[in-house]
């Protein structure tokens, strides 16, 4: 196949068909960044592009338009890029090809280290800290011929769905900068909207996956906590995980193929959803408080499974939903021991921001019966899924209980007048999966009036990974929300 074929093909421009053979650099440049990975990985395989037309491509538009959002940070010398795609080229002709992500420019979330790279986790106490080695995701993604060239941005320690921190300031929305792009994986998510990045990593505790997917109409998902996380298994399952992102499901499978500890991603294909039982989860019998809009597009979204001959139902849960609350919160507390010494260090104390004081102050108030009483929520709560998801075979919530909000404020104060009592009450709504360990996807439900993304999250039982990514295929299948595109803003 033609380069020029290659990329009329892959991206459907339909002004590439009356271009002359010597287009401009400028449009083939858009073109490739407008690639999917999968088609980007397969154009250097095939010698369409060089690795440097790829980087040169990149970097051109982070440059552009990073400056903007903010949603890569700790940048490596454009030089050395163009060089490690030079040598990436070579090894191309000489027919040594280092795998799928091969001469792919990539930046690693900020939360993981990158030998040679700042490494600040979005704190102030490490803004000089330098990674010696790279972590375990970082390896694996260096395995397969990934060109590093920086990090994503995050939130302080990861902690909150606002990604913002007094080293790098905050991340902008894809689709408006002056919106935060979520967290804690905004960098991320906005900068494979934003076409700067082409599949992205990043982790979930509460919902840092699947909420910046929602909030910048990208693919965020959540595995089973024993796909990609070495500690855990069915039986004690981790509260967080790193996981993927794409800008559509099969690009997202393609990184989850490379971090995976499991072999069980090949030759995902969509499902039927012919027969599917979904159980409609909605605001948990009116537990759960929505900005308005929000349930209606979920809803849109599941009469569009209805006409694909799903059956849709309104589901209950048999469980007291604040009692999931007072079990999240015990557990999520109890893991900021490990952060104690910071804490008691005058040094360090005040470069700390107030949300993890707070959370630190709360894990020193808890008693050992807290703990034992929550496990044994969290137990029940295995089992109210397993009852679930033998009605069920799939869960359905929104993503989260607010559209993009501005970045300048640190997180909702209230939604639809009820009062949030702490920081990150406002993303209650994704503690179901988290509790359980079970995986969840977010996918795309389409826009507000002003033109705000939203999403839904499709939780499956524990260890049906496959099947929660092949209800993704299917899905994009019969939507279109992934085709809008934002205008990116040069102000």
């Amino acid at each position: 196949m033609k380069r020029r074929a290659f990329i009329k093909n892959s991206v459907t421009l339909s002004s590439l068909s009356v271009l002359p053979c010597s287009y401009s650099w400028s449009l083939v440049s858009s073109d490739i960044t407008g690639l999917s990975a999968l088609e980007l990985s397969m154009g250097i395989k095939t010698k369409q592009f060089s690795c440097y037309e790829v980087m040169q491509a990149y970097l051109t538009r982070i440059h552009k338009y990073n400056p903007v959002y903010n949603a890569i940070i700790s940048m490596a010398d454009d030089q050395n890029l163009f060089d490690q795609a030079k040598k990436a080229d070579i090894a191309i002709e000489r027919d040594e090809y280092w795998g799928w992500m091969h001469g792919i420019p990539h930046a690693i979330k900020d939360l993981a280290p990158l030998k040679g790279f700042a490494y600040t986790s979005g704190s102030p106490i490490f803004a000089d800290r330098i990674a010696d080695e790279d972590g375990f995701i970082t390896s694996k993604i260096r395995s397969q011929g990934a060109i590093f060239i920086g990090k994503t941005n995050t939130p302080e320690f990861g902690l909150g769905s606002q990604t913002y921190n007094p080293v790098f300031g905050p991340t902008g929305n894809a689709y408006n900068p002056s919106l935060t792009a979520g967290g804690s994986s905004g960098g991320a998510a906005c900068g494979l909207r934003t076409e700067m990045l082409p599949v992205a990593d990043g982790g979930d505790m509460m919902g840092s996956l699947r909420n910046p997917g929602a909030f910048n109409n990208v693919i965020g998902f959540r595995p089973s906590t024993n796909v990609v996380m070495e500690e855990g298994d069915e039986i004690n399952r981790l509260l967080s995980t790193s996981g993927p992102m794409g800008r559509n499901v099969t690009d997202l499978i393609g990184l989850l193929k490379t971090i995976s500890l499991k072999p069980e991603f090949n030759e995902i294909e969509p499902l039927d959803f012919n027969d599917l039982k979904i159980g409609w989860l909605k605001d948990l019998g009116g537990y759960l408080k929505f900005e308005p809009g929000i349930l209606e597009l979920c809803e849109n979204s599941l009469r569009k499974l209805s006409s694909a001959r799903a059956q849709v139902e309104l589901a209950q849960i048999n469980f007291t939903p604040s009692d999931l609350w007072t079990c999240w919160t015990t557990l999520r507390h109890q893991t900021r021991v490990r952060m104690l010494d910071f804490y008691e260090n005058p040094l360090t104390h005040n470069l700390l921001k107030p949300e993890l004081l707070w959370e630190i102050e709360q894990a020193l108030k808890l008693k050992e019966e807290d703990i034992k009483q929550a496990e044994l929520i969290r137990k029940e709560w295995y089992s109210e899924l397993d009852r679930l998801f033998n009605k069920y075979d799939f869960l359905i919530l929104p993503t989260a209980q607010v559209f993009p909000f501005s970045s300048n404020i640190h997180w909702p104060k209230e939604i639809n007048g009820r009062l949030m009592d702490t920081y990150h009450r406002w993303m209650e709504v994704v503690i179901m999966a988290s509790i359980g360990g079970i995986p969840a996807i977010n996918l795309p439900t389409g826009f507000d009036a002003t033109g705000r993304p939203m999403g839904l999250q499709v939780m499956g039982k524990f260890g049906h990974d496959s099947r929660v990514l092949q209800f993704g295929l299917a899905y994009e299948q019969i939507t279109n929300y992934l085709d809008r595109k934002p205008e990116l803003d040069l102000s």
